[in-house]
């Protein structure tokens, strides 16, 4: 990712007095006064709200709960299932609103919600009562070149016409009109879906069909016809060319925008500048356009939703809750806000309350508008996890002209994967947690999977920590096993953040177990993670014997690479971990098998 570019959807870092390191472990809820708090990596980039609680909340006492997997919005749902949330609790989607009415407590009688405007409460409302509120929303539209678009007279187009001739314009000057992002299925996805709800799926017939879909009761054949003539035309006019070389978007919106090799840019990515380096050229963003003009709308998303654990409502947490409450209510406060949404950071991100003003120079004032007449929707995400990436990836090869995929096939597409999803017979559960496993006893199941993996005689695996400084470890293990089926998103849940080879280095058993109790010193920490080190079958490692042992990916300082001599191999972890689990069937803490 080009340097000039934030994704505000990564991970989040919690907040308050630092007074106290996180538990690797179970969330504690016997100390009295300390509220938990999980954290989604990205510590440093929070430090103005850092510093603002630090300043007004010096008596509230925080213990982090740190999470850098590589799948943060399942885990802290799976957390949710087990009972097993922080005090307070971040996500960035509302999965599963019945559970977060059971887990959480209803914010809707607490004075900061009334700041919200009535139409962001209507869509977070769970049953008409809140229970997780977003502390900011990144919109979505078109980029484009602003000055570019002015120096030619050209004007933002207000309907399909307009844009249709100002795209035949634009090919005429031997430009291209419009670019997708394509690297991620994610942007080709929701470029269909964002065309859909300018016209139909915004409207109540809309929702019940994507609601029905989403149960099995309803098909996309009948229904999205009409969108597929409609991105058809954005095909036709040039406004959805695919990069041949599949770069991000944010490298997409520098090149091809700020090179002015394309006036438009259609993807799902926030930026950190309102101009173009090199040439000062200004970055504009408009709606997506309707056919008729009538319906030119934005997309948000949520960066992170934060709730409140119930358990705080129970007797004896009173203080606890009320301290949470306090953080909340600065949170949802004007110099909170300020905190989160920095207009020259994220010039696409927005205040979620009610009275915040934008400027009219705003990149997003538009959106601010549109967001006050109803012409904004959440992007589609919540319950097509199942099966976004396929559709997306059935979408791009259309906009890319491979294996004759057109609408048609793509709506047949879409049906296929959805009674496939849903067919009991199709699911991908592969094998079983019998209990809940401890964050080491998911390190030593990982280890175990990587080590015969790899055909070593032992794994070295770092465990997850908060460190002051602000250190994050991705290359370590920081989500637990729960009980239950295990699927490919558990999978993620519980692999690292970093992921896609591992290395094998041959030391010494006495050399091994050296490492394993010295610890892990990240680059620029002088604080070690700890080692939890496997060995197969059990066995206890002879200090005079060599063995080969196996490392995550980046899971080990440069200094222990050159000292016995490294030697990577290109396989990720999930991959091993799903080969492994599958041939188990069933796992326990206290059967987790490396057969010697």
């Amino acid at each position: 990712m080009a340097a000039s570019f934030v994704n505000i959807l990564a991970a989040f870092g919690a907040v308050c007095l630092l007074s106290g390191c996180g538990s690797a472990g179970s969330v504690p809820v016997d100390k009295v006064g300390a509220l938990t708090w999980g954290t989604w990596g990205s510590y440093g980039r929070h430090k103005k709200f850092l510093d603002l609680v630090e300043k007004s909340c010096p008596d509230i006492e925080l213990e982090f709960i740190p999470y850098t997997g590589g799948n943060s919005t399942g885990y802290s749902w799976a957390q949710m299932r087990a009972d097993d949330i922080s005090d307070i609790f971040i996500t960035s989607q509302i999965l599963d609103p019945e559970l977060a009415k059971e887990r959480l407590i209803n914010l809707s009688d607490y004075s900061f919600v009334n700041d919200f405007s009535t139409a962001l409460l209507d869509q977070v409302a769970i049953d008409g009562e809140v229970y997780l509120l977003p502390v900011s929303n990144a919109v979505y539209g078109i980029f484009y070149n602003k000055t570019f678009m002015e120096e030619k007279g050209w004007e933002v187009p207000e309907n399909f016409g307009e844009l249709e001739a100002l795209c035949g314009e634009i090919r005429a000057e031997g430009l291209i009109p419009g670019v997708v992002g394509t690297n991620l299925t994610g942007d080709p996805f929701s470029a269909v879906f964002n065309l859909a709800k300018t016209d139909w799926l915004t409207t109540p017939e809309g929702i019940k069909w994507e609601r029905d879909f989403r149960a099995g009761k309803a098909h996309a054949a009948g229904m999205w016809e009409g969108t597929m003539d409609y991105v058809q035309k954005y095909l036709d006019i040039g406004m959805f060319h695919t990069d041949p070389q599949d770069r991000s978007s944010p490298q997409l919106i520098l090149d091809y925008l700020g090179n002015r090799k394309a006036v438009f840019c259609t993807a799902v990515t926030t930026v950190n500048i309102t101009e173009f380096p090199d040439s000062g050229d200004k970055l504009g963003m408009m709606p997506f356009i309707s056919e008729s003009g009538e319906k030119n709308i934005y997309m948000y998303a949520p960066t992170f939703y934060f709730g409140i654990s119930k358990r705080l409502g129970q007797p004896g947490n009173e203080e606890k809750l009320e301290k949470a409450v306090r953080i909340l209510s600065l949170m949802f406060s004007p110099e909170g806000q300020a905190a989160f949404v920095d207009d020259e950071s994220t010039p696409c991100v927005m205040s979620v309350l009610g009275s915040a003003q934008v400027p009219e120079e705003s990149m997003i004032w538009d959106a601010r508008q549109a967001m006050e007449e109803g012409r904004t929707f959440e992007m589609t995400y919540a319950g097509w996890e199942g099966i976004l990436s396929d559709v997306g990836q059935g979408y791009k090869e259309w906009f890319r002209g491979e294996n004759d995929m057109d609408g048609p096939r793509c709506i047949a597409r879409m049906d296929e994967l959805q009674r496939n999803w849903l067919d009991p017979a199709g699911q991908t559960d592969f094998c079983e947690s019998t209990a809940d496993f401890t964050l080491e006893e998911t390190a030593r199941l990982v280890g175990s999977a990587l080590g015969s993996a790899a055909g070593a005689d032992a794994a070295m695996i770092p465990l997850v920590e908060f460190h002051h400084k602000g250190v994050e470890l991705r290359s370590c293990i920081s989500g637990k096993l729960y009980r239950g089926k295990i699927d490919t998103e558990v999978i993620a849940s519980i692999s690292p953040g970093l992921d896609g080879e591992y290395a094998v280095m041959t030391m010494s058993g006495a050399q091994a177990k050296e490492l394993a109790r010295t610890g892990f010193f990240a680059e620029g920490d002088s604080v070690p993670f700890p080692y939890i080190l496997v060995t197969r079958g059990g066995s206890e490692l002879e200090d005079d014997r060599f063995y080969d042992v196996a490392f995550l990916m980046k899971g080990y300082a440069e200094e222990t690479a050159e000292k016995f001599s490294v030697r990577v191999f290109p396989q990720s972890v999930r991959s091993a971990l799903r080969l492994w689990l599958e041939g188990k069937k069933r796992v326990s803490p206290s059967e987790i098998p490396w057969e010697p």
